[in-house]
């Protein structure tokens, strides 16, 4: 019994090992390369095998204090779908000194014909330097003979003077991540609030322990008999107490992308440090924990913001030419922002500092988001209209959940009306009056007034994009379905369909609107005010369906939606983690006529519903009625929230599955 005990011990000891990953850069194995799907999320095109990061403090006579932060990642890419995690992105900022990248290194492992596994080294050919603006520099790395199997990893180091802004720690990706670690290492005197987001929970641990720093130090030694000073350098040494900060996590999921989801990176499991306090011996507490309104003034303060805000000389005439004998102010906004969208180019970089200044931009007819929507500030401001910045994330960059700068990386205009708030975006020229892009319509934006005060506003629009539909259908002795439809987009719908379709010639749209017309064919489409900014789109088009009526023993059955019923809920899962971003609130309305074809007569119709979702959060209206030989069905389904809390998915779920059954609902018809 003792040897099959300890045979058994034996065995389960030298699985274990056999099993176990080395975390040591370049010791990927052989087992891990041979892995043909992630163990707990088969569906996954790649998984991070791990992730490690520490930082900790040093200092030096000439730079004082700087923060190194070591990074290594490893990768498994089981998918070509996967090949987009071989790349990666490294952020290093500028200001009153810079970030420094050092000891950038990576390979690509595979396994060869023989078994071995073989190895391509990071090269400079895969090493890009991208100056994203005068205050961030981008290194881009794409890692070589990438391949599915292969196994990707690298490592560097960042030396950072900006020990107030540390960048966040991320746990969760849409891909699964099986082990990450992150080691952050202060000296007592650096004293960071931690922040912590996301639904997987974690543990931050600390510790403190004694530290012996050793520096070099460089003094002028007098002497007596020339009278001048002799640099002489020691090294010092001193003690001092330390922090650390240590997070684990193994087998973290994948934070799953699901209908209307927004950005994820909103909702992905995440660590933050905010400095709070430095307490030197000897010298005075000083606190730099900030509030939103100690931000907005130092942003205000910054002369790539305040400064640039305040010049009006290089266009005050032509806007004064632009809005002669003009009193209204709603007209004086169209024209400055038809006329700034009109002159100015985006370039394509983010930010809330202007690049080149605004003059120059002016100049030049381009700019950053800045240099555009200050500058249209500026000139709402020298028409006598209340207007102001407001500071606002994308949702790539995510929420900002406390009081940092780095919170912001956009600014958009804001004029103050009697009937409310107008926002504006110069820097889309498919934009209009009050229309946002989707990818700023991310919560809260803070405008700052020009005393510096700031508050924060809504991004989401109070005014729901509209859809219009009024379709005419015929039934033809054949069965097949043919008709009319005259549509109406109003909002952030003739955005989305400017943007979507303006570029593209008339097959390619009819080929695009198609694919969501459930088997319809189209003929004789028809667009316009695609290019009328703030005039409704209109898109007209003939269809015919061949398959929208069943015969059934000489019975008709057919949907009185045809092709345009919902045939499946975008929201398939039985639980949600996070909130449902519709990004605007939205009205869609249909009038249905439908022509009843000769010898038949209705037997059977689907009942009225109406039914709504929570309290003013939607609706959903279906109403049918027989005059003569036609049916008419109006049917209207609406949203009044941008956002609906993940604690009311069960509702919204719900909602769309009555909403489908009730789409899919039959007319029958029988002879007469």
């Amino acid at each position: 019994m003792k040897t099959i005990i300890l045979t058994a011990i034996t065995f389960s000891f030298f699985l274990n090992v056999s099993v176990a990953q080395n975390y040591k850069f370049g010791k990927v194995s052989k087992e891990e390369l041979l892995q043909k799907e992630h163990p707990t999320d088969p569906t996954a095109d790649a998984a991070v095998l791990y992730r490690e990061t520490k930082t900790d403090f040093q200092y030096t006579q000439d730079s004082g204090w700087y923060m190194v932060t070591d990074y290594f990642e490893r990768v498994k890419i089981y998918t070509k779908e996967g090949f987009e995690w071989a790349n990666a992105t490294i952020d290093l900022y500028k200001g009153d000194g810079e970030d420094k990248l050092l000891g950038l290194k990576g390979y690509t492992y595979y396994l060869g014909a023989d078994g071995k596994v073989e190895e391509v080294k990071l090269k400079s050919d895969g090493i890009f330097e991208e100056e994203t603006n005068k205050y961030l520099k981008q290194t881009k790395i794409t890692m070589p003979d990438v391949r599915e199997g292969c196994i990707i990893e690298y490592k560097y180091t960042v030396n950072s003077p900006f020990i107030f802004n540390i960048d966040e720690f991320k746990f969760q990706e849409i891909i699964p991540v099986d082990k990450i670690k992150v080691l952050f290492t202060t000296p007592e005197y650096f004293v960071y609030k931690t922040h912590q987001r996301g639904w997987v929970p974690y543990k931050v641990n600390s510790e403190r322990r004694e530290r012996t720093m050793s520096y070099r130090q460089t003094e002028q030694q007098d002497t007596k008999s020339f009278g001048i000073g002799i640099p002489e350098t020691t090294l010092r040494e001193v003690k001092f107490e330390e922090d650390t900060y240590t997070v684990e996590l193994d087998n973290v999921p994948a934070l799953k992308d699901e209908a209307y989801a927004g950005n994820l990176n909103n909702y992905t499991t995440a660590l933050q440090f905010e400095m709070s306090y430095m307490d030197f011996p000897g010298s005075p507490l000083k606190t730099y924990a900030t509030t939103w309104e100690d931000v907005s003034k130092s942003i205000y303060r910054v002369s790539e913001f305040g400064t640039e805000l305040e010049r009006n000389n290089y266009f005050e005439a032509d806007i004064d030419n632009l809005l002669s004998g003009v009193t209204k102010p709603e007209e004086k906004i169209g024209r400055i922002f038809s006329y700034v969208l009109n002159k100015m180019t985006w370039n394509g970089f983010n930010g809330f500092y202007t690049n080149e200044g605004v003059k120059t931009a002016y100049k030049k007819g381009s700019g950053n988001v800045a240099d555009i929507n200050l500058m249209l500030v500026a000139m709402l401001r020298h028409a006598k209209l209340d207007a102001n910045p407001v500071l606002v994330s994308t949702k790539e960059h995510g929420i900002p959940l406390f009081p940092t700068r780095n919170g912001f990386n956009y600014v958009i205009a804001a004029v103050d009306l009697p009937q409310g708030t107008l926002l504006l975006d110069a820097t889309n020229k498919d934009a209009e009056i009050g229309v946002l892009k989707s990818n700023i319509l991310n919560w809260q934006g803070r405008v700052i007034l020009k005393n510096g005060t700031s508050s924060w506003v809504s991004l989401s629009s109070i005014v729901p994009a509209v859809k219009s539909a009024m379709v005419n259908v015929e039934i033809k002795p054949d069965m097949s379905v043919s008709g009319s439809a005259k549509n109406r987009f109003t909002g952030n719908y003739a955005f989305q369909y400017r943007t979507e379709y303006k570029s593209l010639n008339e097959d390619a749209q009819r080929k695009a609107i198609e694919k969501n017309s459930s088997q319809a064919e189209l003929t004789n489409l028809h667009f316009e005010n695609l290019n009328s900014i703030g005039e409704p789109v209109s898109l007209e088009y003939d269809f015919e369906a061949l398959d929208a009526v069943e015969d059934v023993a000489g019975k008709l059955y057919f949907s009185p939606m045809v092709f345009m019923a919902t045939k499946e809920t975008p929201f398939k899962s039985e639980t949600r983690q996070y909130p449902i971003d519709y990004g605007f609130p939205m009205k869609n309305r249909y009038i249905i006529n439908i022509a009843l074809p000769e010898g038949y007569k209705v037997e059977s119709m689907p009942e009225n519903a109406v039914f709504n979702l929570g309290e003013k959060t939607g609706s959903y209206r279906y109403l049918i009625s027989q005059v003569g030989n036609k049916l008419q069905l109006s049917v209207e389904f609406a949203i009044n929230q941008s956002f609906i809390a993940a604690e009311e998915y069960g509702n919204l779920k719900k909602f769309y599955e009555l909403l489908i059954a009730k789409e899919n609902e039959k007319v029958v018809l029988s002879k007469t």
